[in-house]
């Protein structure tokens, strides 16, 4: 079973080409699907075997635990989008430039993969202590490429935001709250959401335009 968000992205990166064998990707693939469809509490590991076309004892060879696979998607969510915002937060252009790179990509990932995307940001509580513990750093790591981002701007007299630290969580809110309503079977694509959302966070930080 192949989940429809296993598109090739810009850049040629695979969704899920980190894990391997073919039969652990598969069975990750499933759980994503299993999650997002039921929830991490209400889907069993014969779930997400059953999806992925194998025994439930086969889920065992590649997975110790339905915890570890969560961990395992998290982890490579969490990554990707640590990746997306240090990426635009590292790159050319004045702080205006940056914040629309940062807010397109982020919100084209969370629309284009957004069954991914809502097991990545919504199923947190599900995780142990200690994989918790290593996401919710991830987390703070992206945080501060936007938070950084927004600084610099009102720094530089681009930007008019008296809250630096509660704007960045409005920003990072915003795109991530795609993946919950994004509908492929809508009027807008991932990239037209992406460029939509981009103005709107420009705006909500009163950018100047030089």
């Amino acid at each position: 079973m192949h989940s429809a968000e296993e598109t090739e992205e810009p850049g040629g990166y695979q969704p899920w080409s980190e894990v391997t064998p073919d039969a652990a990707r598969r069975l990750l693939v499933a759980a994503v699907d299993a999650f997002a469809e039921r929830g991490y509490h209400a889907t069993t590991t014969r779930d997400i075997a059953s999806r992925a076309g194998m025994s439930p004892a086969a889920l065992y060879i590649h997975y110790r635990t339905k915890e570890e696979l969560l961990h395992r998607i998290s982890r490579i969510g969490h990554d990707k989008a640590l990746e997306i915002l240090s990426t635009a937060a590292d790159g050319p252009g004045g702080a205006a430039e940056r914040l629309a790179a940062a807010v397109r990509s982020f919100v084209r990932w969370h629309a284009a993969h957004h069954t991914t995307a809502r097991v990545v940001q919504y199923e947190l509580e599900a995780l142990g202590p200690e994989h918790r513990a290593e996401i919710v750093a991830l987390r703070r790591e992206s945080d501060a490429a936007v938070r950084r981002i927004l600084a610099e701007g009102v720094e530089a007299g681009d930007f008019d935001v008296p809250d630096v630290p509660g704007t960045t969580l409005a920003v990072l809110s915003l795109c991530i709250d795609v993946a919950r309503w994004f509908n492929t079977a809508g009027r807008r694509s991932p990239e037209e959401v992406g460029e939509l959302y981009a103005d709107l966070v420009l705006r909500m930080v009163g950018a100047r335009q030089k």
